[in-house]
């Protein structure tokens, strides 16, 4: 039993930490949601991380994500979460992917072997896409949206997406996975009507209509969910199996 993992296997046990230990997670969007899930996967000892982020840490990140401090300040955010997942969990393989996925990138993204995928990602076309692949060949996906502009993290939920109400982005995202032919996915989603935020002055990334205000307890809170959930899914024939 490795020290760093007790707490957690004597709740777990043994072949669910063998299990997570040679589990492979892609985390898409280092984010204020995704830097926390990534974390926690790696201190849940998930033995390989893809860490997928084109963007660069910048100062309006330090609020949030846990990939940014002063000294990460300019540097590519899959590099940086990697370097600090290497710092936490040693044994973990953490994989920096610096890219944006898109359609056109998705086999390059899909040549690994993926035991599941945590879907962070802002974008919605881009997130349409990377939810559709993955249903398609089989591999689980759990998806957040909008926790932007909302101060109450105790009203995430983990559930089937024909189950959110009152979020804007899940209403977009259930109606455009419809209309391919996809009538269920799992999402972590929020019933808290999004506030209206003071105008930043700064332009929006590409995809975006606008930028959300964000506080440090929400996407942390929500990134937390996601690796519990993903932890808890990838283990589900394993804990508490007799050693």
């Amino acid at each position: 039993m490795e020290e760093a993992f007790l707490r957690t296997e004597m709740l777990l046990g043994r072949p669910a930490m063998e299990k997570l230990s040679h589990s492979h997670v892609a985390v898409l969007g280092l984010g204020g949601v995704g830097s926390w899930c990534a974390e926690a996967l790696a201190r849940s000892s998930v033995g390989t991380l893809t860490l997928v982020d084109c963007d660069q840490v910048s100062p309006s990140n330090l609020n949030r994500q846990l990939v940014a401090t002063l000294e990460t300040l300019g540097r590519p955010k899959a590099e940086a979460m990697a370097e600090r997942v290497s710092r936490v969990a040693p044994n973990c393989k953490a994989i920096p992917l610096n890219l944006r996925y898109t359609p056109e990138d998705r086999e390059t993204f899909f040549a690994e072997n993926y035991d599941f995928i945590v879907d962070a990602i802002d974008t919605v076309s881009c997130k349409l896409d990377l939810i559709q692949t993955a249903l398609s060949r089989n591999i689980p996906i759990l998806s957040a949206l909008g926790t932007g502009n909302k101060l109450d993290p105790s009203r995430f939920q983990i559930t089937d997406i024909s189950k959110t109400q009152g979020c804007p982005l899940a209403r977009v995202v259930r109606k455009e996975l419809r209309s391919r032919g996809v009538f269920h996915h799992r999402v972590l989603w929020s019933n808290e009507e999004p506030l209206a935020p003071q105008d930043s002055g700064e332009a929006p990334p590409p995809g975006r209509r606008s930028i959300p205000g964000s506080v440090p307890w929400v996407p942390s809170c929500a990134g937390l969910m996601l690796a519990g959930d993903v932890v808890l899914t990838l283990i589900q024939n394993e804990k508490n199996k007799p050693e």
